[in-house]
């Protein structure tokens, strides 16, 4: 069950790098991007779980702050300058 579980989480991470590369958008990439983290996550959990590897949910649980950090962080950006470009 575990390994179906993981080639799903795979595959899940597969389209989402597909639409970071082919997002119209910034926010397309971002969330995909945010999508993929967070399946980083899921499947760091899962393997944690296969391998009886219960530390492996505080490398998940540090990987979640990072990831949504650096979400937020580019969105700021991305806005700020935005922001900037229209009062110019």
């Amino acid at each position: 069950m575990y390994a179906i579980a993981t080639i799903l989480i795979l595959v899940a991470i597969a389209v989402g790098l597909v639409r970071a590369f082919r997002g119209p958008t910034l926010f397309d990439r971002v969330m995909a991007g945010n999508m993929i983290g967070t399946l980083t996550v899921l499947l760091v959990a899962v393997l944690g779980f296969m391998n009886g590897r219960p530390e492996f949910l505080d490398i998940a649980l540090v990987y979640v702050l990072i990831s949504f950090i650096s979400t937020i962080a580019v969105l700021r950006v991305y806005v700020s300058r935005h922001d900037h470009a229209d009062t110019d």
